[in-house]
Order: structure tokens, then sequence, then C-alpha cells
């Protein structure tokens, strides 16, 4: 099929190289031109692990030619099906932000208008429950001219891509949400991703738009649920003096409890498990109801950077003292550092006096516009010289490894928020929940 793609950040770009990949032509749609020149060359605008074959193979001057970018909307009316994949990013009371989203939905309508065939365009952007139905749709009828179902099919199509494993996941979906309000744009979905079902065969859910949004709500805010009990369980665990990863190994071989997600430590961050879970929770109240148990998982994400903070400082008083920071990225395989936790454990570092030496693979250009006035360092080991001490706050495999390099520290105390350091010798170390 001809695909169009508005929006070209973790999602849009995952999913346009990755239909390109099942054998869709795509043209991905965004009005960043740095963004459209580099994927014309051939290289994602973004880190992703995967994606960056991906995007060689199928776009720029060596590529199979069936991924191009554009900030031309017209481009839009030579193919059958647009995604939107815009930013709805979190406001301060919680509420999504649907200005981009609307932008893009009357932009996108205006330019079907010169279309006279039907054309499908599909939400892939995570909004609250009702937000297809009741705001992009009008909006798209409005600017087009053409009704919904008649001239225009409009469904939700709900994404699952964890950041560093996108490509992975698109790949291995586990389920395909296909949400649509009529059976000509439910056959244009199933169109769009046959390719994908025959390979992986994944569970197919046939839904309305209104409850496949919904899905994708419950989704993240059970797993944040989740993340927020075991961490729950593991500053119990530490009171006690139980290793909270051997309870976890134990509880995880139930299968009505599963092993995934049961990693106790830092907490959650990133663009989607905040976001969604104090969306849900706003939408929730604007309805006349308090999610208590969403709410209480917010509250034991957010207390955890700072007991990362107070074991340290029962150890060391890090007022004028150097101390590594270990890790920016919300999660290792990315260098998306929003919601990363590393930035409440910076905030708290910096609160306290410390002076701050961080370090992560991929992520300090982005952590350097955060925090422009702290060092960044090379490696690990710069990062670990003459530190008084050092906190770890992504689990990247390569601080896995580390062992000598923490004897060059002027002393040896580490806390662990990620359950990556193998403790040995003379160092002085602490986990956060084990």
């Amino acid at each position: 099929m001809q695909l169009s793609v508005i929006g070209s950040g973790y999602v849009g770009t995952t999913i346009a190289a990755c239909f390109a990949d099942l054998g869709h032509t795509v043209v991905n749609v965004d009005i960043d031109t740095e963004i459209v020149d580099a994927i014309n060359r051939g290289e994602p605008p973004i880190h992703e692990d995967g994606l960056p074959e991906l995007v060689a193979a199928h776009a720029g001057e060596d590529g199979t030619g069936r991924l191009r970018a554009t900030t031309d909307y017209t481009d839009v009316l030579e193919t059958d099906v647009t995604f939107l994949c815009l930013p709805t990013p979190q406001q301060a009371d919680g509420e999504i932000d649907l200005s981009i989203m609307e932008a893009g939905a009357k932009q996108l309508g205006e330019t079907l208008a010169q279309k006279p065939d039907w054309h499908t365009v599909v939400v892939k952007s995570t909004v609250v429950p009702g937000t297809t139905e009741e705001v992009i749709t009008p909006l798209l009828e409005e600017a087009s001219g053409k009704a919904e179902g008649e001239q225009l099919g409009i469904g939700m199509n709900p994404e699952f891509l964890r950041e560093g494993t996108a490509v992975h996941d698109f790949r291995h979906p586990e389920k395909v949400a296909l949400g649509a309000d009529n059976d000509r744009t439910l056959e244009d979905m199933h169109e769009v991703f046959a390719p994908l079902i025959a390979e992986a065969d994944p569970h197919i859910v046939e839904t309305n738009s209104r409850t496949a949004e919904m899905i994708k709500y419950a989704n993240n805010g059970f797993l944040a649920t989740k993340v927020s009990l075991i961490n729950d369980i593991g500053n119990i665990c530490k009171e006690f003096g139980v290793d909270a990863y051997e309870v976890a190994d134990a509880i995880g071989l139930d299968d009505r409890i599963g092993e995934q997600f049961l990693r106790s430590g830092l907490g959650w961050g990133g663009s989607c498990f905040p976001k969604d879970t104090n969306a849900i929770i706003h939408a929730a109240k604007q309805q006349g109801y308090s999610p208590a148990v969403l709410e209480a998982a917010v509250e034991v994400n957010d207390n955890q950077p700072e007991r990362l903070l107070s074991l340290l400082d029962q150890h060391v008083d890090v007022a004028d003292q150097k101390v590594a920071v270990l890790g920016l990225a919300f999660k290792p395989g990315t260098d998306d550092i929003r919601n990363s936790r590393a930035i409440s454990v910076i905030e708290g570092l910096k609160d306290r006096g410390a002076s701050i030496t961080a370090y992560d693979p991929v992520a300090a250009a982005n952590m350097r516009e955060r925090f422009p006035e702290i060092e960044y360092a090379d490696s690990a080991v710069d990062a670990l010289v003459d530190a008084s001490a050092c906190v770890v706050c992504t689990d990247w495999d390569e601080f896995a490894v580390l062992d000598e390099e923490f004897d060059q520290m002027e002393q040896p105390v580490v806390v662990d928020g990620r359950h990556v350091i193998d403790a040995s010798g003379d160092l002085t170390y602490e986990g956060l929940t084990w």
C-alpha cells in the first residue's frame, strides 16, 4: 500500500521505516527540514536500535526507495492511508496538550479536500478516550469537507513500542489493536498490517476508536503500577535486609504475576508512563472519579530518587564534593532524557551543594541542554576519578563490568539505583531496594 506518516519522532520514524521494510511505500511528513533531509540521506533522526539499518535500507540514494521524507503535505494525496504520529505533551495539570495534534489534523484535512477518493486516517498518537471521535474527526471533516464513513475513514491504532527496542517491538507484537467505527476503515487497517500479521501472528483486537484509545492507557497504567508495586516491595525488603531480587525471581514464577517489570529500582520515566498515567488520572477526575491506585503508583515512583539520595546521605556529605552520576537516559538503548530519574537525582545533588560529573554513552548531549552547568565526562572511568561518591541512574551494560575503576574514587561509595554494579573489594555499596 501507499502510506503516509505525519510526524517523525520516535514513533513516526520507527513505524515509517518498519512499514517500508514490510513492503509498503511510505512518505514521512514533517515540518523540520533537518529531520527530512536526514531521512532522505538514509539517516535516522533519533537513536534507536535497529533503526539506522532500516532507514539506510529503504531511504537515501542506496535504498529501495520505499521510504522518503518531505515537508509537503500534498504528498499525502498519493497515498491510501495516513498515520497521525504527532506529539501530545503533558501539561502542568497532567492533561495532554492536543494543540500540535489539532494543527496537524486540520492541515491534513485541508490537504485531503483536494482528493476526490476515499482516504483513511489512523490516529497513532496516544490520546485519551473520545479524542479521535470528538476532536480529531470533526476537525478532519470540517477541513476536508468530507464525512467520516462516506469519503473519509478515521481509525485509532495504539502503539506499544518501547524506546530502545521499538523496532523489535514493532516486528514482534503480542497484540495489534485496530480501532475503527466503520467496516471500510477496519478493512484498510487490516490491509496495512497484513504483512506483519502474517509474519508475527499476533493477537488481533478489533474494537472501536474509543476503546482502542483506552487500551493504551490501561496497558501503560498497569505496567507503571507493577513497577511501582515492586519498588514498594523492594523498599520493604531493604528495611528487613531481604534480597528484593530473589523475592522478585520467586514471585515472577507465578503466571498470574509474570517475571517482566519486576526489577525494583529508581522507577520509571520516559515519554509514555509518566505522561499516560498522569493523563488518564486527570481524565478520570474530569469524569468525577479519582483512581487511587494509579495515584499511589505515581507517588511511589516520584519518591524513589529522593530515597536514593537519602541512602547516599548516610555515607557521605556531598557538599563541595565530586559526585559521579552514571546514566542519564531514562532507560538504556535510547538517548531520550524525558522524565529521566537522573534529572531528579541531579537536582537533589545540586540542592546538597555537590560538584557533579555525569556520564552517559549517548544521552549526555541532551542532558547538557537541561543542565549546562554540570560537568560531563567522556567515559565512566573519567567520571569516577577523584569522586567522593557515585550514583547509578541507568542500567547500561557497560556499567556492569566496572570493578577496579572504582579504586580511582576519593571515597569508594556507590548507591546503585538499577542493580547493575557487582560490588566487590573495599567498595561501600548500597542498592536502592536490596
